[in-house]
C-alpha cells in the first residue's frame, strides 16, 4: 500500500518559518491565510498567527490588501498582538487605525509596554487619541497622556516607563527578594536604578553586580554613581548618537526637574537609527516619508513639492543655454557636448553633497574641521577634473577632428568639476546654518549650480575661443 500524498501543515502546527529561500513569505502559507480571511475563519486564523512573532506578524499585514488588513485584526480579536503594529509602515498603522472602533484600539494597546502604545497613538488624531486614553485604566492612561506630551521624536516619545527604582539603604538581599516576589515588574531590564525620596537618580546597578556581591552588603556602596542620563526632550536622535558614543544597552530618562520618568532601552534605538537612516534617504531624493504602502494620492503630494523646485531651477539652466543659441547654431558640435559637462558635475557634486549632509546629520562636521574639508573637496574636484578633462579632451577631438574644441570641453571640465566639490560642500552646510534641513534642499540647488556653471564654463569658452560671438 502506497503512503498518502503529504499535505501542507495544518494552520495550528508550529511550521519552521513563514518565508520562503529570498525572505519572502511563502505563497502557499500567504495562499492559505488569504482563503481563511476571505471565508471569516477565525479559529483557523488564531491557529495560524498564534505561533508567530510580532516582526512576521507585521509583515504578513503588510502584504495583505487594506480591506483584508482590517477584516484580519477584527477576526483575531483578542488574540491579535497589537505590537506587530509597531512593525509596519505608517501609512499602513494609520489606515488600519482609521478603519478600527476606538474601544478596540484602546483594549489592544492597554496590553502594551509603554514606548510601543505611544507609538502607536501619536499618529492618531487628537479627538480619538482623547477617547480612547478614557478608556484605559487611570494608571496607564496617565502615564501615555505623560509620554505624549513630551515633543514627537524626543526620547520621552522613545522611552518606557517601566524601571525598577530602589533606595540606597537597601540591601542587595532585600532587593534580590523585591526582585523575586513582585509581580509588578518590566517583561525586561538590564540594570537598577537607585533614587532618592524625589525620585531624583542617584545611581544605577547593574544586574551582574548584584549577582556577586554578598546579600548583607548596602546598595550605596556597589551603585555606579558615575550616571549617564538623557533629558526627555532631547531629540531622539540626539538619544541615539549617546548609544553609540558611549556604548550603552539602557539609559535613563529625566524630566525638567531631573526625576527618573522612563528608560531608553537599546531595541528602541535600534529603531531609531533605522529610522532616521531611511528619512535622510527619503529626504536626500525628494520624497519625505513615503514608504511603498503609501497611497497614488499621497505619494503625489510627497514628491511635488520638489518636482515643482526642480522645474524651476530646471528653467534657469535652459535660460543660460538660451544665452548662447546663436553660438549653438555656429557650432552644432556644442550642443552635443554641453550636457557631458553638466553631467559629470552633477555626478560629482552629489557625491560630495551626500558625504556632507551624512556628516551634519551625525554632528561630525564643525567648524573645527570644515575648512579642511572644504579644501580636500576642492582638490579633489581638481584632480578628478584634471583626469576626465584630459580624458574627455582626447575623445572630443578625435571624434569631431578639431583638437581645439577637445582643449575648451577639457577646460570647462576642470571648472565645473572644482565648482561640484565647493557646492557639494557649500551649500548643505548654508542651508544647515539657515536652519533648513540639508537633506531635503540640498540635491536641487546642487544639480541647478552644477548645470548653470557646466553649460555656462563650456559655451563662453566655446565662444570666444573660436570667435563665435
Amino acid at each position: 500500500m502506497e503512503d498518502a500524498a503529504p499535505t501542507g501543515p495544518e494552520p495550528h502546527e508550529k511550521i519552521d518559518t513563514i518565508y520562503d529561500e529570498d525572505g519572502r513569505l511563502r505563497s502557499d502559507w500567504y495562499e492559505a491565510l488569504r482563503v481563511e480571511v476571505e471565508a471569516g475563519e477565525a479559529e483557523a486564523l488564531r491557529k495560524r498567527m498564534e505561533p508567530l512573532h510580532e516582526s512576521e506578524t507585521g509583515d504578513v499585514i503588510e502584504a495583505l490588501p487594506a480591506d483584508d488588513r482590517v477584516r484580519l485584526v477584527r477576526l483575531l480579536g483578542d488574540a491579535f498582538d497589537y505590537s506587530a503594529l509597531t512593525e509596519v509602515d505608517d501609512s499602513v498603522r494609520i489606515e488600519l487605525m482609521e478603519e478600527l472602533p476606538n474601544a478596540e484600539i484602546a483594549r489592544g494597546v492597554a496590553d502594551l509596554d509603554n514606548d510601543d502604545a505611544v507609538y502607536i497613538l501619536e499618529d492618531i488624531d487628537q479627538d480619538d487619541r482623547d477617547e480612547i486614553l478614557a478608556q484605559m485604566p487611570a494608571f496607564d492612561r496617565i502615564s501615555l497622556k505623560r509620554s505624549l506630551d513630551f515633543p514627537e521624536d524626543s526620547a520621552g516619545r522613545r522611552m518606557q516607563t517601566e524601571f525598577i527604582a530602589i533606595p540606597p539603604f537597601w540591601t542587595v538581599g532585600q532587593t534580590i527578594d523585591y526582585l523575586r516576589t513582585n509581580d509588578d515588574l518590566p517583561d525586561d531590564f538590564y540594570q537598577i536604578y537607585v533614587v532618592d525620596p524625589g525620585f531624583n537618580l542617584l545611581g544605577t546597578i547593574p544586574l551582574d553586580r548584584i549577582l556577586r556581591v554578598q546579600r548583607a552588603t548596602r546598595i550605596e556602596e556597589i551603585m555606579n554613581t558615575q550616571i549617564r542620563q538623557i533629558d526627555a526632550t532631547l531629540d531622539q536622535e540626539e538619544a541615539a548618537r549617546i548609544f553609540e558614543r558611549y556604548d550603552q544597552i539602557e539609559v535613563a530618562v529625566v524630566d525638567e526637574s531631573k526625576r527618573l520618568v522612563g528608560v531608553l532601552t537599546i531595541d528602541d534605538i535600534v529603531d531609531v537609527i533605522n529610522e532616521e537612516a531611511n528619512e535622510d534617504i527619503h529626504r536626500l531624493g525628494g520624497v519625505g516619508d513615503e514608504d511603498i504602502s503609501r497611497t497614488v494620492p499621497g505619494v503625489v503630494r510627497s514628491r511635488a513639492t520638489w518636482l515643482l523646485v526642480n522645474l524651476g531651477t530646471a528653467t534657469l539652466a535652459s535660460l543660460v543655454i538660451g544665452l548662447f543659441d546663436g553660438t549653438i547654431q555656429q557650432m552644432v558640435a556644442l550642443a552635443v557636448l554641453m550636457p557631458i559637462v553638466a553631467s559629470m558635475g552633477g555626478v560629482a557634486g552629489t557625491q560630495t553633497m551626500t558625504v556632507t549632509v551624512r556628516a551634519i546629520s551625525q554632528k561630525e562636521l564643525d567648524k573645527n574641521n570644515a575648512w579642511r574639508l572644504i579644501r580636500r573637496e576642492l582638490l579633489v574636484g581638481l584632480t578628478n577634473g584634471l583626469i576626465f578633462a584630459v580624458l574627455l579632451g582626447l575623445i572630443t577631438g578625435f571624434r569631431f577632428a578639431n583638437p581645439e574644441l577637445g582643449l575648451v570641453i577639457a577646460m570647462a571640465m576642470v571648472i565645473n568639476m572644482i565648482v561640484a566639490g565647493g557646492c557639494g560642500i557649500l551649500i548643505p552646510l548654508l542651508l544647515n546654518r539657515l536652519k533648513v534641513d540639508p537633506a531635503v534642499a540640498s540635491s536641487t540647488f546642487v544639480m541647478t549650480f552644477t548645470d548653470v556653471i557646466g553649460f555656462l564654463a563650456f559655451l563662453t569658452l566655446a565662444g570666444w575661443w573660436f570667435g563665435l560671438f
